[in-house]
């Protein structure tokens, strides 16, 4: 009951925190203007009436989870760069609930954003498409799924973002590795050896989560509960190693 009560106050501090910042809510709407705006327009310039409709909705979901990413990384960071560490950990000792509380506020909020950019898009993206061209249903085997799973992806990617930002302590070098590390040159890799591809984390979202059909890239991708999974381990990976430095080291 005590550390039920002190989880309690420990997730309420992070949550008023994560909302008195200006980021959050430009980075929060940017992420979802960003996801929906991209559905509507791949919607308007389908032509191919046999491709994944349902993939081509949600392929704004990538831009929107760099941005919910970056912001798992500030999250953290931001308190290395004011200081507030400092009175984080004199208000809650335990460092490990500490970054518990901030991972479920945090993951909590993502996984809301991301489910509804996800509908949001899905139903925007299916109603721009040309005359001729029948819109996917949520019914159809895989659709549900394939938006469910993306929104999910918003949650893992933002958690992996802050684990991240645990591990590294400095904002710019945190989004480096959250933008460049993750994105730019996992794809690079992935360009190179092409069986890394079906493990990179975007590629994941773009090709496991958000697909009602097997990809045709010529490589083999990972099926979509797989996809979640290693999603999972990377972001409770990311977590546990920051949680680790988050106790072993000084604020």
């Amino acid at each position: 009951m005590v550390m039920r009560s002190r989880f309690r106050a420990a997730a309420r501090m992070e949550w008023i925190k994560l909302w008195s910042l200006r980021s959050t809510w430009w980075t929060l709407a940017l992420a979802a203007a960003a996801a929906v705006a991209i559905g509507l327009a791949v919607g308007l310039n389908t032509r191919n009436p046999s491709g994944d409709l349902t993939n081509n909705a949600l392929a704004g979901v990538s831009v929107g989870l760099l941005l919910t990413g970056v912001l798992g990384v500030l999250m953290m960071t931001s308190e290395y760069t004011s200081g507030m560490i400092r009175a984080t950990l004199a208000a809650v000792p335990d460092r490990p609930l500490v970054l518990a509380a901030k991972a479920a506020v945090f993951g909590g909020v993502a996984l809301a954003l991301g489910e509804a950019v996800s509908f949001i898009s899905f139903f925007a993206g299916s109603a721009t498409l040309p005359h001729g061209i029948a819109a996917p249903a949520l019914d159809q085997p895989g659709v549900l799924r394939a938006v469910m799973l993306s929104g999910a992806s918003y949650c893992l990617i933002g958690l992996l973002g802050l684990g991240l930002g645990a591990i590294i302590r400095h904002t710019a070098a945190g989004v480096a590795v959250m933008a460049g590390g993750v994105y730019v040159i996992g794809q690079a890799i992935a360009a190179i050896a092409h069986p890394v591809l079906a493990y990179i984390p975007v590629s994941i979202v773009a090709n496991s989560l958000s697909t009602t059909r097997p990809a045709g890239h010529g490589v083999r991708m990972l099926s979509p509960w797989a996809g979640l999974g290693v999603l999972c381990l990377y972001a409770a990976a990311a977590l546990v190693i920051g949680g680790w430095r988050l106790v072993r080291l000084d604020a």
